[in-house]
């Protein structure tokens, strides 16, 4: 073969290669795994969701104690946000997934041993929210990866299948976690958590994941001590058109919402007076919005463009928050907790997708982290807040005040950054997008 033939050769190999897209999917197989043991991770989770609110309303009796665990927690993995950025942009990833997963099945494996002997409180205080913290490092960690095992091109819809498993394997757990903790008690529940754990830590070990691509020059050393590491993703999000607005945002929307399920669980619970049983029921048609959000979002973002997929997600939400306590109908309540849920996963993704797409491979992290500090630092008094505020003025008056701030906040968007987004902004040059 001549110089010539074999120069074309090479061209016409580097031609087919642009014209072919990617594999899917599917024919992923590190791809594949991931998506198993954390659709395995999330059943287990989908018990703890149930369970532990459960053990706190029935050792206590009380809505307050009920947000007062959930705001502990919140201020833990808000406290955790400031340094897991920092951690997830210089460890190696995969190995922290297993240390999270690991730390949590300890944690939660301690609960239902101990109530086999007696039932302290100050252990739900002590462990749920230590517990929280090992969560934080995960979802950071977890954010990373999904760009080290997908293609640029299909992180949207990766997050969209991520989600809808989850939704699937949770549809279940939430029913089955409530007739457990009729059956035995919510302490029970929470250890079969700690088995998924195990078994979701076990499993990382067999995903491969691409090494990270770190710029030339002094990138790592733009943070100096955790303050400084941390100030290097809130830079980011404070410069970036859309990120900005959307922090500020979902500051205000997290502060209505964090304590949500407690409200519904009360709902059902005292106010309805139902069984533990009839609590899952609802949870679990609540997850069905979230398979349903995860199969359109891909389809409706790339319709629609990001702005106006987020801000009708949120509107839709509200509406939905604003009727929880208008119907004593348990169907109704399951219907509304699904369309509370779809909206909540859909806008979810969006945010999560853009961030992994306009985001540098080597501030992913810190600017995960910095992300959901912020936008959740006002989490914990807000589920202090309306949790109190159901106790004092009751779930209708609370849910309709709830509804009617998302609504007018997600339409304030209209007029930032956010409502002009369509999801490509600030992607800049190849070399500064979202590559692992």
């Amino acid at each position: 073969m001549s110089t010539r033939d074999a120069s074309e050769g090479v061209h016409s190999d580097a031609r087919r290669e642009q014209r072919d897209p990617p594999p899917g999917l599917w024919a992923n197989p590190n791809y594949r795994i991931f998506l198993a043991i954390q659709t395995l991770s999330a059943l287990g989770d989908s018990f703890s969701y149930v369970a532990i609110p459960l053990l706190v309303l029935h050792s206590t009796g009380s809505v307050v104690q009920m947000g007062l665990v959930t705001g502990l927690t919140g201020v833990a993995s808000i406290a955790t946000g400031l340094f897991a950025g920092v951690i997830a942009d210089r460890v190696d990833r995969r190995r922290l997934l297993m240390a999270a997963d690991g730390a949590r099945c300890l944690l939660y494996a301690v609960i239902p041993l101990v109530w086999l002997f007696a039932t302290p409180m100050w252990l739900i205080y002590a462990v749920v929210p230590l517990a929280g913290v090992f969560s934080m490092l995960f979802r950071v960690a977890y954010v990373t990866l999904v760009p080290a095992i997908v293609e640029p091109g299909q992180i949207t819809k990766a997050n969209g299948h991520l989600f809808g498993t989850y939704a699937v394997a949770s549809a279940g757990g939430p029913m089955l976690a409530g007739f457990v903790a009729s059956a035995f008690n919510p302490a029970t529940a929470i250890g079969i958590d700690s088995v998924s754990f195990a078994v979701s830590a076990a499993g990382i070990l067999f995903v491969r994941i691409r090494e990270r691509r770190t710029p030339d020059g002094p990138a790592h050393a733009e943070g100096v001590g955790v303050r400084g590491e941390f100030m290097v993703g809130a830079r980011f999000l404070w410069a970036h058109p859309v990120l900005r607005p959307l922090t500020v945002l979902l500051s205000l929307l997290t502060f209505l919402t964090y304590g949500l399920t407690d409200v519904i669980i009360f709902r059902v619970k005292e106010d309805l007076g139902h069984a533990d049983s009839t609590v899952g029921y609802v949870l679990t048609v609540g997850t069905l919005g979230t398979c349903l959000a995860a199969f359109a979002v891909d389809r409706v973002r790339k319709r629609l463009g990001f702005g106006a997929s987020w801000i009708g997600g949120f509107v839709l939400g509200g509406t939905a928050v604003a009727c929880l306590g208008l119907s004593e109908s348990v169907p109704v309540l399951g219907a509304l907790a699904a369309l509370m849920l779809f909206c909540t996963a859909f806008t979810g993704i969006c945010s999560m997708s853009l961030r992994q797409e306009v985001t540098p491979s080597h501030l992913l992290g810190r600017v995960t982290a910095s992300f959901w500090t912020i936008h959740s630092a006002l989490g914990p008094l807000g589920a202090a807040a309306i949790t109190a505020g159901v106790a004092g003025f009751g779930v209708a008056t609370v849910s309709l005040a709830v509804g009617v701030s998302m609504v007018c906040i997600a339409l304030g968007g209209a007029l930032t950054g956010v409502g002009r987004a369509t999801g490509t902004e600030g992607t800049g040059e190849p070399g500064e997008q979202a590559v692992p």
